[in-house]
């Protein structure tokens, strides 16, 4: 049923695990096959210097999971979700049809991660913005009484 690549990667990930020092996850999952899937991403200058994976699921779900994380290594964020789910079926040498769902949802897993990465990101760029305003703010707006 697998082809050959397929188990080799499956039966040794190099992706495999949780990611310390990442700064963005993203976990999606098919309630229909079980798969889950949760991806973990280091962004530094816009580019993603690490990406490891989390996978409960099949042997096509857990190949799919890293080969998607090393296809987005040394990638900009937008390069990265640029990155399809055929791109990772054909890293793969193919899957079987019924497993194509499992390429989907590594590619799902990239892109809610990206789309953490990006929604903290906008955080600390508002707190920067208003520590930097408040801080002008009470700067200029204090009187000296000496």
């Amino acid at each position: 049923m697998y082809n050959e690549k397929v188990l080799k990667i499956f039966e040794n990930p190099q992706n495999a695990g949780a990611l310390r020092g990442a700064n963005a996850s993203g976990k999606v999952g098919n309630v229909q096959c079980g798969d889950i899937m949760q991806v973990f991403i280091k962004v530094d200058d816009g580019v993603i210097t690490d990406a490891r994976f989390k996978t409960f699921g099949c042997v096509s779900a857990i190949a799919a999971s890293d080969v998607a994380c090393e296809l987005i290594k040394g990638k900009t964020l937008d390069q990265a979700l640029a990155l399809s789910n055929q791109d990772v079926v054909n890293f793969l040498g193919g899957l079987p049809a019924p497993k194509i769902h499992c390429s989907v949802l590594a590619k799902e897993a990239i892109e809610a991660a990206i789309k953490d990465f990006r929604k903290k990101e906008a955080r600390r760029n508002r707190t920067a913005t208003v520590t930097t305003k408040s801080t002008t703010s009470s700067v200029s707006t204090k009187k000296c009484d000496c």
